[in-house]
């Protein structure tokens, strides 16, 4: 399935901004939500090919997110790649153990996210 539009789940709108702008460069088709309920309502009315979601964020936080995506009937295809701050073995585990595909440390590598993105489409 080639990756063509990708949500961006972030409540920081200056890193929703930079991932956007380097998605877009290369080629991607970006929508954008701010919180974990609006990551949940936008992946099953936008139908992305991937999500990059954030963990630490008010309200539904991102493993949460994650966990309700990817056990939903309409979404559970979409490879979500988690972007955080949360750094340690066990937040990476924990987040693989929610659904996520893959798992990047921030500050994010931008060439690495793109071949990321390159090899899941």
């Amino acid at each position: 399935m080639p990756i063509r539009k990708i949500l961006v789940v972030d409540d920081s709108p200056t890193e929703r901004l930079a991932l956007h702008e380097v998605l877009t460069r290369n080629g991607y088709l970006v929508v954008t939500a701010d919180s974990g309920e609006e990551a949940i309502t936008r992946s099953q009315a936008d139908k992305p090919d991937l999500i990059l979601m954030d963990v630490v964020m008010p309200g539904m936080n991102g493993y949460q997110a994650t966990r309700t995506i990817s056990r939903h009937d309409d979404t559970r295809d979409i490879p979500i790649i988690m972007c955080t701050s949360k750094g340690q073995e066990t937040d990476r585990i924990w987040g693989m153990r929610q659904g996520a595909f893959a798992y990047l440390v921030k500050p994010v590598d931008h060439d690495e996210l793109i071949a990321r993105i390159r090899a899941i489409g």
